[in-house]
């Protein structure tokens, strides 16, 4: 069993830096690093061209390769991490035992949570398909087809890595339509004697709105790409100790308990898709009120009428005087 490490804050900066490193209501993007070993294959390097470029600007890319072996030996993991604030990784290896290797790996307050080892099977990149791509940075909706990730550990543990991965967050139903840009299908095939461990079927789709002739909308997938079939190898499970204090929440008050909310900041909200939404409120502005250049050409001029009553006014004041 390992033990957690606990430090305490020797001045008021240190503890500020440990305030904020502590479990939040809303947790900020998880940036991820993608690192090659040093040995790689084309296959390898495409699918984490690819998958780099799903999860970027959250994103970093060794270009350089390294000596390191995730599953031998996780000191090169913890540094990279560390040096880079980064709590994902993805490792490219190729060996003739397990050839076109990507290993996932979690951090948790510095060190190793958990792996889990994929082989590419069958790759097609997103430069095969000739077809319109995602924006930046925007966030996908994902789904996973098949009751092994509700049932099976090791499956389990697949989606929770992909789900952190691409930040994703558990829906009870469909959000607003106009939201969603792509979608991400990942489907595992039944467990048989022949397949004791299914591939897991990565695909990518954008999303076009058509017209249904009625208020909602018809929904059109097109590939994008990539196209991935991945086969489960190894997995490292995590500590029960540090699992526990990884899913640990921060304390709310009764009253946003009781309403289902975290701690709301004035006029910013979360919407279905977990993207951050402020409103603004100005007041009226009145054109009328405003200054402008004073230029001859715009001055308008007085009507007869009122410049007769002017006069007079004029002459009533010289009067009294």
């Amino acid at each position: 069993m390992s033990m957690l490490r606990t430090i305490k804050p020797k001045n008021a900066r240190v503890k500020r830096a440990l305030d904020k490193r502590e479990a939040q209501i809303v947790e900020n993007e998880k940036t991820a690093i993608f690192v090659r070993g040093q040995t790689s294959s084309d296959i390898v390097r495409n699918a984490m061209k690819d998958l780099y470029a799903l999860k970027r600007p959250e994103a970093i890319n060794f270009s350089r390769k390294n000596d390191i072996h995730p599953f031998e030996d996780a000191s090169s993991l913890e540094f990279f991490a560390s040096k880079n604030d980064a709590s994902l990784m993805v490792t490219g290896l190729h060996s003739k035992k397990r050839p076109h290797d990507l290993v996932f790996t979690r951090m948790f307050d510095g060190r190793v949570l958990d792996m889990i080892e994929l082989g590419v099977e069958e790759l097609r990149s997103m430069s095969d398909f000739p077809t319109p791509k995602a924006a930046l940075s925007a966030r996908p909706m994902m789904v996973f087809h098949s009751d092994l990730f509700d049932t099976h550990p090791t499956y389990q543990q697949l989606k929770s890595h992909l789900l952190d991965f691409y930040n994703g967050h558990h829906l009870t139903e469909i959000p607003l339509l106009n939201t969603l840009e792509h979608v991400i299908s990942i489907t595992a095939g039944p467990i048989s004697d022949a397949t004791p461990l299914p591939l897991v079927h990565f695909r990518v789709y954008t999303v076009k709105l058509l017209a249904s002739g009625s208020r909602v909308p018809r929904l059109q997938l097109t590939e994008m790409g990539p196209s991935i079939d991945f086969s489960v190898r190894r997995v490292q499970t995590a500590d029960e100790d540090m699992m526990k204090a990884a899913l640990k929440r921060p304390k709310l008050a009764k009253s946003d308990v009781e309403k289902g909310l975290g701690k709301k900041r004035k006029n910013i909200e979360t919407d279905e898709m977990g993207d951050k939404v402020g409103r603004i409120h100005l007041a009226k502005q009145d054109l009328a009120k405003m200054q402008g250049r004073k230029m001859k050409g715009l001055k308008v001029k007085k009507s007869g009428k009122e410049a007769a009553e002017g006069a007079g006014a004029d002459e009533s004041a010289i009067t009294e005087d």
